[in-house]
């Protein structure tokens, strides 16, 4: 197995694995230590089974459902993520961490590629430590200690989500709003290391703050943390694996491929409360 690193900041290419056979613990712990280090990691030309998914990423973490579309089926803990040709909106299509609304946001994401369209449907990724680390020491003086408000409402990201609540939502969840409070800097529970832990797509103010307040602060931080230093683009061919951290990484799937069909398998890890 080699590890290769694909940009400055985030992202590195792994080979020299078959995640459809039985992953050894070694390998397991590999695979592990390369997502801490570079954030998200791609494997390409991986041919699995839907069972075979759910048992590498369970090697990876604790897979969990997602709360607003259902699981496919037989496996309610893999969605299908897919713009279709007649659609203009793609699933997620915004900057963002995964569900940063919930109390409990998800460690990591990984996603399989099963059709791609010929050209376009890329997805970016943007390091959060690295954008922390960038920042002046007044400015993470005066972010220490804040607490944004996370929500699943906001119009960008819920646009997003409309149609594939029409076709594979859960009705118990398609009305629901999700609210949250986490800090603006989190600590990683595994490296520690800082990063920032707000997003365009669900943080909607800061705990403390009038809106006129917050606006100006969150808009320089949305601008300062999807800084092209900060970010890798990853092209995808049918059966690649994108494993990315969401503690850390942001990520974006550019919505440049209208009248063509893109679907992917997307599989959600369990997390903890961000401190």
């Amino acid at each position: 197995m080699e590890v290769r690193q694909i940009a400055g900041a985030i992202g590195a290419e792994i080979t020299g694995i078959d995640l459809a056979r039985e992953l050894a613990p070694a390998e397991a712990r590999a695979v592990r230590e390369a997502l801490l280090a570079h954030e998200v990691i791609f494997i390409r030309n991986q041919r699995l089974s839907s069972a075979r998914f759910l048992d590498f990423a369970s090697k990876m973490g604790e897979p969990i459902e997602y709360p607003f579309v259902r699981g496919i089926d037989g496996y309610s803990q893999i969605i299908e993520v897919k713009k279709l040709e007649h659609e203009r909106h793609n699933f997620g299509g915004i900057w963002h961490s995964d569900t940063t609304y919930l109390d409990e946001p998800p460690m990591g994401s990984m996603l399989l590629a099963l059709e791609v369209p010929p050209f376009g449907g890329d997805t970016l990724f943007a390091s959060q430590s690295r954008a922390y680390e960038a920042l002046s020491e007044t400015m993470k003086r005066l972010l220490d200690g804040l607490v944004a408000i996370n929500s699943s409402a906001k119009a960008d990201v819920s646009r997003t989500r409309e149609d594939r609540i029409r076709s594979d939502g859960k009705s118990e969840a398609a009305a629901r709003e999700y609210r949250s409070e986490h800090p603006v800097v989190r600590t990683h529970p595994e490296t520690g290391r800082k990063a920032l832990y707000v997003n365009v797509a669900h943080t909607a103010g800061i705990v403390g703050m009038t809106d006129d307040e917050s606006a100006p602060l969150l808009d320089f931080l949305f601008r300062h943390q999807v800084r092209a230093e900060f970010t890798c683009r990853f092209r995808w061919s049918v059966g690649d694996v994108a494993f990315w951290d969401n503690r850390c990484a942001q990520h974006n799937p550019v919505n440049d491929y209208h009248g063509h069909r893109r679907v992917m398998h997307r599989i959600t890890l369990k997390g903890d409360r961000p401190r």
